[in-house]
């Protein structure tokens, strides 16, 4: 744990150092858009955080390889070189789209790229326990990892619209996906692609911690399309890291569980980002538009419409992540497994109540208010009654 623990800590301190360098030369250089329509803020911030994200994972990749318990990661350096290779790409494609606004073909042609390096160097799906089912490394594992590596990418990046959302979002599920690939090592069925997926998720927390101070509201700065498509890229990866590794010929009924885990986590974990990512696109396609075209009805627009301050719509993105990711956690961890349904259910009622509650002010002060209003034109009215039957001559 110590180890991971470390370089976690050296991400973090790079990328809180570099963010401040980067905070300073974006306002020396004016290195930032005008604010856009649909934007939250309301004066210009800088979007290049994800430049000091990436340099804060170069240098704890670079720290790792250097420690004796890491060795068995770096033995087979294709993987590590691709992964690395694949987030260079998304940088790049996220700093020119933060600064010029690159069209989304563009953008998605190079999400593309940067998934095909993965599969093409081993960090792709081949197997999958659901029934034995094998996928194999032709096109059926191309596409379906391909598919699985740019969707999570976009979620990660549709939810960037609040200060702190993503990097608090994803510190919480990449902790609860750091615990379980540890608890897997821990238990002895790890193999290098285990390791593998815990140390990028450890260097990942490490670049979220790092980064979140400077990006807490009010933001001093935003990590960008750069830094949500890289989160989205190495959470990803870690995933693929687990469940696209598992044989499942090797599985018996005591790791029947531990088997779908890897699928129903990652998941758990997004459930967010994939659920606003979903909502955008049907309702993009059935507006008739593309479905990576930008609005302002992306879920924590919605919390902010409802009523909610800016620091609540986080803090319920914050509950609800940690409601279902925890929870779906459990389900490894603890038996019987109705502690883990009890959680579950006393997190969905109390997140869903913290939720709607503005609406049900919103509708007690209407409720409120048309009682005010309909005593008032009862109170208006009972004068001048009173002065006609009194005086019903007039003055």
């Amino acid at each position: 744990m110590r180890i991971y623990i470390l370089v976690a800590a050296i991400s973090a301190i790079v990328t809180f150092v570099l963010a401040l360098l980067v905070f300073k030369l974006s306002h020396r250089y004016r290195l930032y858009p005008k604010i856009r329509e649909r934007d939250i803020h309301t004066r210009p911030t800088p979007r290049l955080g994800g430049v000091a994200m990436f340099i804060g994972i170069l240098v704890a990749f670079a720290a790792a390889s250097q420690i004796d318990g890491f060795r068995v990661v770096f033995v087979n350096p294709g993987p590590i070189v691709a992964i690395l290779g694949a987030a260079f790409i998304i940088v790049v494609i996220g700093v020119i789209d933060d600064l010029i606004d690159l069209d989304w073909t563009i953008k998605l042609a190079g999400q593309i790229m940067a998934a095909w390096l993965l599969v093409w160097q081993g960090v792709a799906i081949v197997s999958l326990p659901i029934g034995g089912l094998t996928i194999g490394s032709g096109a059926a594992s191309l596409i379906i990892s391909l598919f699985a590596v740019v969707l999570v990418m976009n979620a990660i990046n549709f939810i960037d619209g609040l200060d702190g959302l993503v990097a608090g979002v994803c510190l919480i599920a990449n902790g609860v996906f750091f615990l379980y690939t540890f608890l897997l090592i821990q238990d002895g069925s790890s193999t290098e692609y285990f390791n593998l997926a815990a140390l990028i998720t450890a260097i990942l927390i490490g670049a979220c911690a790092g980064f979140l101070p400077l990006n807490w509201h009010p933001a001093k700065l935003f990590m960008g399309d750069a830094g949500s498509m890289l989160v989205g890229l190495l959470m990803a990866t870690s995933a693929i890291a687990v469940t696209g590794q598992i044989d499942p010929a090797t599985l018996g009924r005591s790791a029947l569980l531990p088997a779908f885990i890897p699928i129903l986590l990652p998941f758990a974990i997004l459930v967010l980002p994939l659920l606003d990512f979903g909502l955008a696109v049907f309702r993009r396609l059935r507006a008739g538009k593309s479905p990576f075209s930008a609005d302002r009805k992306h879920l924590h627009h919605r919390l902010l419409d409802m009523g909610h301050s800016h620091f609540h719509a986080v803090l319920i993105f914050y509950a609800w992540t940690i409601v279902v990711s925890v929870g779906c956690l459990l389900f490894f961890l603890v038996q019987p497994f109705g502690w883990a349904v009890l959680f579950l259910a006393v997190g969905t009622v109390t997140c869903t109540i913290v939720t709607l509650a503005p609406l049900s002010r919103r509708k007690s002060r209407e409720a409120s208010a048309q009682l005010s209003s309909t005593d008032d034109s009862h109170s208006g009215d009972d004068p001048l009654d009173g002065s006609i039957r009194n005086n019903p001559k007039g003055a």
